[in-house]
């Protein structure tokens, strides 16, 4: 998994993409949780459930359909918008983000997009994100630090570029 630093961020860097005018911090703060909630699913590894199974770890959680479920309930929580549709998908592609970044990491076993139509697990052909450890004491460690270093690189530049050019197209069509 990538670290929950760069799934918040990569939500943040979705907004300006997909949501026209002001953005909240309300909006963002609830892209942000929609993009670490897919691994709540840990939990039950402490609880006996199998990192492979469709309530495992990269399971249900992971999947597109959760993604749509969850931007649905928080869609209420986000107030008045111009748009509630591009809010939803707003909402809905911040949590879908999550599995679409675990897919590009270097470990586990892959991401079941399809649950829990399928629990069949899928990586990207490329995977250049160096899989961030489980648990904070591991994370502030050498592991931690490689993690953070391919993030910056993979996730963090990639997803701070196309936010700057969305803001400086929003920029550029804005009538004077």
């Amino acid at each position: 998994m990538a670290s929950i630093f760069s799934h918040a961020a990569v939500a943040v860097a979705l907004a300006p993409i997909v949501l026209p005018g002001h953005i909240s911090v309300r909006v963002l703060a609830l892209g942000a949780l929609a993009s670490v909630l897919p691994d709540a699913d840990v939990v039950g590894l402490r609880l006996g459930i199998a990192y492979r199974d469709l309530l495992g770890h990269r399971g249900l959680t992971h999947s597109l359909a959760f993604a749509a479920a969850l931007a649905a309930l928080l869609l209420p929580l986000a107030g008045s918008a111009p748009s509630r549709g591009r809010l939803w998908a707003y909402l809905a592609l911040a949590t879908a983000s999550h599995g679409v970044l675990d897919a590009f990491t270097n470990g586990g076993v892959g991401v079941a997009f399809l649950a829990p139509l399928s629990n069949g697990r899928y990586f990207f052909p490329v995977r250049p994100i160096e899989v961030s450890p489980i648990g904070v004491s591991a994370f502030f460690s050498e592991w931690g630090w490689r993690v953070m270093a391919s993030e910056l690189l993979w996730i963090w530049l990639p997803a701070g570029l196309a936010a700057a050019l969305a803001l400086l197209w929003r920029r550029r069509r804005r009538p004077r």
